[in-house]
């Protein structure tokens, strides 16, 4: 039996464990769920905890003693989002305006999970609808940082964030619209996965359906490339996805950078703030890419302002979500939603459409990047996580200065961008840096992330 506390195992060392028979899913199960019932109070990473777990994990015990495991996660514990949908729950999406009533479908992601053998082991919260990034609901309060409870988790991914930095498991379901894997995991020391739009189907669509993805959030690449493959399978309820692409994500992610081209990107379209830790760490992960053979320089994209860009489509999203509730609903919202869209969501149609071109434009700007670089390098946050209890104020300015202004770009063009930890920030917290291909290329964000996971490797939050 490994060392290691089976609730702080990869799935990788998981299901090498279960193989060997030193370890089955109901004693890893076992071991994590008491870490949240000790851990959890104090973090708020869970809507809801599923109560068929136990024998879900002895199944797949069954399973293992029988050498048939049912598929690559077989026995693996995983958490879902709760934007996402897991049959026979309620989807909350953090908010008092939606139905306690349970859905009897689950989302496509979801159904490749559980079809690779994961264990459920509950939903996560949210921010409401996913709407920002500092990690607190109306529905179920703030969620905590693992690393320092007084520091938010980051959102919308809030929960399944900390429950990954808490050990609560190895895999994690986040969703991702303008940074909500990415900015969750860069704050919590984790690795946080956007792939390519597309590539992993979603249905029912969310609020910001031209824009969001669902990705892994976990603690090593390798895992998060063995959710991934699992999650990005086609399904027709999802008219937009890609074409089926049954590929296994760790070939070759080793293979490294050398040959490589990397671009520094140091505008996102706009002058996008970064602290003293967020330039060390991407002069750090520069500096790590060069030494392993990739030719790495500064790049200019030529980008629009994808602040302006991102603002618009915001805006109209949560216009639009704050004009489909009965008015003694929408009164229940969180009163940034309403802010936002009172603010920026009075566009005209041919406003809204000068938005949708000049988003084109900036997938065209990226695609002629990449014609010249694999890699883009860059920032995932502006600075270090704020503080959980502090309130959310003038949350339009706070979109590109405080959260998110280094990720929304990568959402507006579609392509693969990762967050992966860099070491210690000057305060303790984690740090972090970003990297983005062309579309489509999700393999090569992944090589490159494992390759500074390497040589940079960053530990897990002491709780204990």
């Amino acid at each position: 039996m490994p060392d290691l506390d089976p609730a702080l195992l990869t799935a990788e060392d998981m299901l090498a464990a279960y193989a060997r028979q030193q370890l089955s899913p109901v004693d890893v199960l076992q071991a994590i769920t008491e870490r949240v019932a000790r851990l959890n109070p104090g973090l708020n990473a869970f809507a809801v905890m599923n109560p068929a777990a136990l024998q879900a994990a002895a199944d797949s015990a069954s399973r293992w003693r029988a050498g048939r495991p049912l598929g690559i996660l077989d026995g693996v514990p995983c958490t879902v989002k709760d934007l996402v949908d897991l049959a026979g729950f309620p989807t909350r999406r953090g908010s008092r305006t939606t139905s306690p009533e349970p859905v009897p479908d689950d989302a496509p992601m979801v159904l490749g999970l559980k079809a690779a053998g994961a264990v459920i082991l509950g939903k996560t919260t949210t921010t409401e609808f996913g709407w920002k990034s500092p990690g607190d609901c109306p529905l179920h309060g703030i969620t905590r940082n693992p690393w320092n409870p007084a520091h938010t988790t980051g959102g919308s991914s809030s929960g399944a964030a900390a429950a990954a930095a808490a050990g609560f498991g190895p895999l994690h379901i986040g969703t991702d619209a303008g940074g909500s894997v990415r900015i969750p995991a860069a704050w919590c020391g984790l690795v946080g996965l956007k792939p390519t739009y597309g590539r992993i189907p979603q249905w029912p669509a969310s609020a910001f359906a031209s824009v969001a993805v669902a990705g892994p959030i976990t603690r090593s690449v390798r895992d998060a490339a063995l959710m991934f493959g699992a999650m990005a399978r086609a399904d027709l309820r999802d008219p937009f996805c890609l074409p089926d692409d049954p590929r296994d994500w760790l070939d070759g992610i080793e293979a490294g950078v050398s040959g490589l081209t990397v671009g520094v990107l140091n505008n996102p379209g706009f002058d996008a703030p970064v602290d003293a830790d967020g330039i060390a760490a991407v002069e750090r992960a520069a500096q790590l890419l060069a030494d392993a053979g990739a030719y790495v320089e500064p790049a200019d994209a030529g980008l629009p302002d994808t602040s302006a860009v991102f603002a618009r489509v915001w805006g109209a999203a949560l216009s639009r979500l704050v004009a489909g509730l009965p008015s003694q609903l929408a009164g229940l919202l969180d009163p940034g939603i309403r802010e936002v869209a009172e603010t920026l969501g009075g566009m005209t149609a041919i406003e809204f459409m000068d938005a949708e071109a000049t988003r084109a434009a900036a997938g065209h700007a990226m695609a002629r990047l990449h014609q010249r670089y694999d890699l883009v390098l860059c920032p995932t946050v502006p600075a270090g996580p704020p503080l959980a209890d502090a309130p959310t104020t003038d949350p339009v300015r706070a979109l590109w200065t405080e959260w998110a202004p280094w990720t929304f770009a990568f959402n507006l063009t579609r392509q693969p961008a990762i967050s992966v930890p860099m070491g210690p920030r000057g305060d303790g917290l984690p740090n972090s840096v970003q990297i983005a291909a062309a579309q489509f290329r999700d393999d090569l964000v992944l090589r490159a992330a494992r390759l500074i996971e390497l040589a940079q490797p960053f530990g897990v939050a002491d709780l204990d």
